[in-house]
């Protein structure tokens, strides 16, 4: 079989779900490979010859290789103008690059005209015509050299940005292989399956989509006798580990599916139904030692939605051996000054926390179970401890006013010395979920496979009004500007670790 992570994904770590994939699948006896197509097609269009115009691009394409090697390298990431400026020039000889496609590729986003991701036609006619696809000179090779002897081909979708070119693939592949059964999964797909009266409009394409984790699927497609899913570490040995464009090998890891808490309302995981499916702490322990003493890495992501209590705790009790951050709640235990020191201690840098909302009312109202003023002591506690905070807001809930976000804004400027970076998201109504009933009103996108609705707000707090506090108020506070400033351009978390300082 063969893996397939398709573009475009931020090409900074190996992709977690073809290496959880490709280790079971082994731990069965069933032969693999694996290829990430991110990685190797966005390296190959940086290689193309520029079609330059302009002394910027001329000076970017002249830079090419010392900006790789700057993102490969610690020396860029003390230097936040140097790191902006190879993000920047790399950004813009990829979009050079797909110019005559009419597409603007980017190292963690795709445009194109005439082909929308939540356009089930457009994707359609992206397999249809691949040649129309940036990538295609490069797949249209590279394909065929890992197909022999393989009789299925599997393609992880977890991103709009991916949908385009995996389509493109799909689509290659389909009129070169037809013989080939080509399998399609990932969270994309599992989003869309999950879409209230889907109707499959790839059967012709695609013969089989996956809902949720492909371990069995996978395992009985391929005849495995026993598909009991040993839960055996990910294989990221068949991947070109040395490429991607961090300081050092970055290995993601996920201890659980779902999120342990999944209460809070118009989350997506709680409306498409996605059930908490925990590994052992002990067996993530195990795993991520033999994971380091194989790998060697410089840093490990922990992917979960929120790492559990009890994962802390063993983290804190049995560190891995190399620096470590994750997303996780905010709870009294992060509001310990002793356990933080712990989790200090055990390697963790940076924690991601979903704060959302700085006004007690709205938290409330979401059922986000976060006590503001817990929060607060959890925000000094990790800072004393030496643990950078990545806080992520939400503005335009029907929970909140613009007197709430306001109250927000206060927040963070209270705590703007314990808040080392900001994430800040206009909020978007899932269309699976039992609230898009109630506010619901019209598609989101034009688009049969969107995955959100547009709302009329109870408060009358509409998107454009959102947008124009941000942009006016929140983002130009002298408290917040600064913090913003801090975040790493297009890899946003996944670089941020390597600027806090641990």
């Amino acid at each position: 079989m063969l893996l397939i992570h398709p573009p475009v994904a931020k090409p900074g770590e190996p992709p977690a779900g073809i290496a959880r994939l490709a280790g079971e699948l082994r731990a069965h006896g069933l032969p693999c490979r694996v290829l990430d197509a991110n990685l190797e097609g966005l390296l190959w269009l940086l290689e193309q010859p520029s079609p330059a115009t302009d002394t910027w691009t001329r000076r970017a394409s002249r830079s090419r290789a010392d900006h790789l090697a700057a993102l490969r390298g610690m020396d860029a990431y003390r230097s936040p103008d140097r790191y902006r400026r190879a993000v920047s020039d790399l950004n813009r000889l990829l979009a050079a690059a797909g110019r005559d496609s009419g597409a603007v590729p980017g190292l963690a986003d795709y445009r194109q005209d005439g082909f929308s991701p939540v356009s089930s036609a457009d994707l359609l006619r992206a397999a249809e015509e691949p040649e129309r696809n940036p990538f295609h000179p490069w797949f249209s090779q590279r394909l065929p050299e890992l197909l022999d002897g393989v009789r299925v081909a599997g393609l992880s979708l977890n991103y709009l940005s991916q949908a385009v070119s995996a389509f493109a693939m799909i689509g290659f592949l389909r009129t070169r292989f037809p013989g080939l059964t080509l399998v399609l999964g990932g969270g994309l797909v599992t989003s869309w399956l999950r879409r209230p009266g889907w109707r499959n409009p790839f059967g012709g394409l695609v013969d089989h989509l996956v809902d949720g984790p492909g371990e069995l699927p996978l395992l009985r497609l391929l005849g495995a006798e026993e598909p009991l899913c040993h839960q055996v570490p990910p294989a990221y040995d068949p991947l070109p580990l040395h490429d991607y464009l961090s300081p050092g090998l970055v290995l993601p890891y996920s201890a659980a599916g779902g999120c342990y808490w999944n209460r809070c309302s118009f989350c997506p995981e709680r409306a498409e139904g996605n059930a908490y499916r925990p590994r052992a702490v002990q067996r993530v322990l195990a795993d991520l030692e033999t994971l380091v003493s194989r790998h060697q890495p410089a840093l490990l992501h922990l992917l979960d939605n929120a790492v559990s209590p009890s994962l802390l705790q063993g983290m804190a009790a049995a560190p891995p051996g190399v620096p470590w951050y994750g997303f996780a709640r905010v709870d009294e235990q992060l509001a310990d000054p002793g356990f933080c020191r712990d989790l200090r201690r055990s390697g963790c840098v940076m924690l991601k926390l979903g704060l959302e909302s700085g006004d007690q009312g709205v938290l409330d109202r979401l059922h986000k179970g976060i006590d503001l003023a817990t929060a607060a002591r959890a925000l000094r506690s990790l800072r004393e401890a030496g643990i950078a905070v990545y806080a992520y807001l939400l503005f335009g809930t029907p929970a909140e006013t613009e007197e709430a976000a306001r109250r927000t804004l206060a927040f963070v400027a209270e705590h703007r010395e314990e808040i080392g970076f900001l994430n800040l998201a206009v909020f978007n109504m899932p269309i699976s979920g039992d609230e898009a009933d109630a506010y619901g009103t019209a598609p989101f996108y034009e688009g049969d496979l969107s995955l959100y609705t547009a709302f009329r707000h109870p408060r009358g707090w509409d998107r454009k009004q959102v947008r124009r506090f941000l942009d006016r108020e929140f983002t130009r506070h002298p408290a917040v500007a600064p913090i913003l400033r801090r975040d790493p351009p297009v890899f946003t978390s996944n670089h941020a670790p390597f600027f806090a300082g641990g």
